[in-house]
């Protein structure tokens, strides 16, 4: 007779475990929607800036320009100004000894300015008419917590901006797979015979058809777009919801509720939207939650072939392309938005089986 508490305990466990997990879902995933929508503001750095004097710089918690990139960089402008500096190692405004065979022409100085890592210099003195001078030049402190990329763009602010990207993908594509496969689904398992018949057939068909080969005849046909991602995406993603909420339509439709409101004279859209839709959304919701994931990831995996967003606009799978191609030398440009996309489907699959285990212990 006592056998049953410790199976009551176990499942009292789990539930509570679920419920945790969920719980660390969903923190996990507002952390980065929080990220994503506010870290561009604050980093400092435009996503499309190029920085020319930090290409492939690694990921750091200290500013640059370290002291053997300023010794670098000098000795860089003294061979392109054609002169000989000496530069001091102290302070964040550089003293600095400019020496030549002939005047120097102060207009030289704008190579400074023109720099990722001097502000513009200031003549402090000059002597031996003009064939040496005494300059000032501030440092400009610049912060790469994840480092830059190939053409010298803060990687931090850029794994953020294609947050938004495949975030908005995955959330509008749900959203029109949601709103078309719904609405496919409920009329064809109410309406039964032929016309489910008809229906169903159509969406075999459309299974048919290869996905990348979809998406190259819509870039062929209308060029690359970022439209274009919803669209190959949004024509796929509904038939598996569509199929989920006829199955659904076909049982609900048999209830004694549907069979009275059929009877008290209520339109066929009128017992669709209030009856049958909201006694399957459990399903209905279930399925969204993994349905999001996979959206994020098929935008990926497009981007990742090339056929996605383009440049400079990017997502995750653009940048962890980015980064397998540059896996030898600077591997942070595969680890971070590797990390930022699993966390993000981590968290989306664990909150779907969630999902999924309240709607079955709820039946």
């Amino acid at each position: 007779m006592n056998e049953p508490a410790p199976m009551a305990q176990l499942s009292a466990a789990a539930g509570a475990l679920r419920n945790w997990s969920m719980l660390a879902s969903l923190s996990i995933l507002g952390l980065i929607a929080l990220l994503c929508l506010i870290g561009p503001l604050i980093s400092g750095h435009p996503y499309d800036q190029v920085y020319r004097d930090y290409v492939l710089v690694r990921p750091s918690l200290f500013a640059h320009p370290d002291w053997a990139e300023v010794e670098e960089a000098v000795s860089a402008m003294a061979r392109r100004m054609h002169v000989r500096i000496e530069a001091s190692r102290d302070g964040e405004i550089r003293h600095m000894t400019l020496e030549a065979a002939k005047p120097i022409d102060p207009r030289a100085l704008r190579a400074f300015e023109r720099s990722d890592l001097f502000a513009p210099a200031r003549i402090v003195a000059s002597k031996d008419e003009g064939r040496r001078l005494a300059i000032d030049v501030p440092l400009k402190r610049t912060l790469f917590l994840f480092g830059t990329d190939a053409n010298g763009r803060d990687l931090f602010t850029r794994v953020l901006i294609a947050g938004r990207v495949s975030l908005a993908v995955g959330l509008l594509a749900s959203f029109v797979a949601l709103t078309i496969g719904v609405a496919y689904g409920a009329v064809a398992g109410y309406a039964g015979g032929r016309i489910d018949s008809l229906m169903m057939r159509a969406i075999e068909i459309i299974y048919a058809l290869p996905f990348i080969f979809f998406v190259i005849v819509l870039v062929m046909v209308f060029g690359r777009h970022f439209v274009l991602i919803f669209a190959a995406i949004g024509a796929v993603e509904w038939l598996d919801m569509a199929r989920i909420v006829r199955g659904q339509t076909l049982s609900i439709k048999q209830r004694d509720f549907v069979a009275a409101a059929e009877a008290l004279g209520a339109t066929t859209p009128a017992i669709l939207w209030r009856h049958v839709i909201p006694n399957a959304s459990g399903p209905i919701i279930a399925y969204l939650t993994v349905l999001v994931p996979r959206v994020i990831l098929l935008e990926s995996f497009v981007s990742f072939l090339g056929l996605g967003v383009q440049e400079p606009l990017t997502s995750w799978g653009v940048l962890i392309a980015d980064g397998a191609r540059n896996i030898q030398g600077s591997i942070h440009l595969l680890i971070f938005p590797a990390l930022f996309l699993g966390a993000t489907l981590g968290a989306l699959q664990t909150l779907g089986d969630g999902f999924r285990a309240h709607g079955l212990r709820s039946r």
